[in-house]
């Protein structure tokens, strides 16, 4: 029997998907896009000072490695032969900024992760040259100057540590983010490691000319970073190089897209006006808005949303980014102790039903979209003595579907055409509590892959389509139907407003917390 279901087999494809709170390697049939097997390792981060925000990238390719040698062994047990896997695609947390040696391929300080604030005074700094009446950084960029984006950070590092500034100076430092670091180690490293990243990467830079899609000349001089050290800029889906070692030597590594756009692709999104949003350690909101440009009046991101083949063309979609979602009950977790594993939070929130008039803003980060307001720090209001963990836990769930709301509106101002309904995806969507209340806040169905690896998904499809590989149609017809799970609003929509304008609230109280002291003065 095992051997006839090793024939059933068609090509397989493998899928790197290094998010900020784990790394993990899975394997999909190309024909079919079925989840064969997977491993999952869970990633450190590090907090040397408030606000701060790093991980060893050293740790991040070991964590891959050993993924992928994990999940060959899976794909052993089950008498599947990893020789069926024909190409690997990398999905990425995306502005989260390394900067290495070439010569030694060792990395000359801990990557900066996008959720980091070092840079406010940086960008502070910077935003009082940008003349008001043509801020070209965001008309070329599709971005706000806010400390969430690469260049700054990149800045910061030239700026403060010395082992980067004497690199830069002696030809050996290459700068990229998490997917330049890894296919340039996977494909070789310090020998004939290739230097790449791929559009959307790119577009979160902040260096990145979306309309040219090119590295922009003028905004490399206003960060002043030396163009030297970027990454060569490709497509999502074309061959960039073999993997040099490990289970999986000489197999091509040929998608790559930043998680948010892997996400979009993952979930079929590739009619101008559909949207997802995917529910991980932040909370990213993707509309495709097809093959033209828009710019938001509300807040949102302009940002690359693919480009599926050298020959293809570019696609664009508007993007609102929640810095603090599944961090919330991670921080529940490791800092309150109030749930010992994430999935208890459901438990606790089931237990009340309500959050009895508590409300949760989590601006650990400060507050992304729409506000952009890096001043704002986490709250928790409404609190009497009648409070308990459980309306807390409940509290936290609803401050994840406040915050998409406040974006799901800003979308629908940006294109108005209101969404009829929201496409989730990511690891939080298996909590039931959280889906429920999503649709009762939005006032509109939630839709739920019953495959919530949507991301993964995304880079094994850009990787199987890729010439020269070409084992995964991305025709329409071809696409395997995807089983969904509906939850449909239950509440009466003022209560909804209501509980919606308490939040909103609960947010200006939130504002205007940090003024910009030292917390950028050097190393630790």
């Amino acid at each position: 029997m095992a051997a006839a279901k090793k024939a059933v087999l068609g090509p397989l494809v493998g899928a790197v998907d290094q998010g900020t709170s784990s790394t993990r390697f899975l394997v999909f049939n190309s024909k079919t896009a079925e989840l064969l097997s997977h491993h999952q390792v869970e990633i450190k981060q590090e907090f040397p000072r408030e606000g701060w925000v790093e991980q060893d990238p050293k740790e991040i390719l070991q964590s891959v490695y050993e993924c992928i040698e994990k999940t060959c062994e899976k794909l052993g047990q089950l008498n599947i032969d990893i020789s069926n896997i024909k190409a690997i695609g990398v999905s990425n947390q995306r502005e989260t900024t390394v900067v290495w040696d070439k010569l030694t391929g060792e990395p000359l300080y801990n990557a900066v992760v996008w959720l980091d604030l070092r840079t406010q005074f940086t960008v502070e700094n910077l935003s009082k040259r940008i003349p008001g009446n043509n801020n070209f950084v965001k008309s070329k960029t599709g971005l706000p100057l806010s400390t969430y984006f690469s260049a700054v950070k990149l800045r910061w590092l030239l700026d403060n540590v010395r082992k980067v500034q004497r690199a830069v100076e002696e030809n050996r430092a290459l700068f990229g983010t998490i997917d330049s670091w890894l296919i340039w180690s996977l494909t070789g490293g310090a020998n004939g490691g290739v230097h790449c990243t791929d559009v959307t990467n790119a577009s979160r830079t902040m260096l990145f000319n979306i309309h040219s899609l090119e590295w922009d000349k003028e905004l490399c001089e206003f960060f002043e970073i030396p163009m030297k050290i970027l990454p060569n800029v490709r497509s999502s889906s074309e061959i960039y190089g073999l993997m040099k070692a490990g289970a999986l030597e000489g197999m091509p590594i040929s998608g790559c897209l930043g998680d948010q756009s892997a996400a979009l692709v993952g979930q079929m999104c590739f009619q101008d006006g559909q949207a997802k949003n995917t529910y991980g350690t932040g909370c990213f909101l993707l509309c495709n808005t097809g093959r033209k440009c828009v710019f938001s009046e509300h807040g949102l991101l302009t940002t690359v949303a693919y480009k599926l083949g050298r020959d293809k063309p570019v696609y664009y979609a508007l993007e609102g980014s929640v810095a603090i979602a599944g961090a919330v009950i991670r921080w529940l977790r490791d800092n309150l102790g109030i749930i010992k594993t994430s999935e208890e939070i459901e438990k606790l929130a089931k237990e009340v039903g309500t959050s009895y008039g508590c409300y949760f803003v989590p601006a650990f980060s400060g507050l992304y979209a729409p506000y952009w307001e890096p001043s704002a720090r986490g709250i928790i209001c409404g609190l009497t003595q009648f409070t308990n963990k459980c309306h807390i836990a409940f509290a936290a769930l609803e401050a994840v579907c406040f915050q998409t709301r406040e974006i799901l509106d800003a979308m629908n101002r940006d294109c108005g055409i209101p969404l009829s309904h929201l496409q989730v995806d990511g690891g939080m969507t298996n909590n039931k509590i959280l889906m429920q209340l999503q649709a009762d806040i939005l006032y509109i169905p939630v839709v739920k892959t019953s495959m919530p690896e949507t991301t993964a998904l995304g880079a094994a499809m850009a990787a199987g389509a890729a010439e020269g590989v070409g084992v995964w149609s991305l025709e329409p017809e071809d696409l395997s139907a995807v089983t969904m799970e509906r939850f449909e609003p239950q509440i009466n929509a003022e209560e909804s407003e209501i509980r919606y304008s308490t939040w909103k609230k609960a947010v200006m109280k939130s504002v205007g917390w940090v003024t910009t002291q030292s917390s950028e003065s050097g190393i630790p």
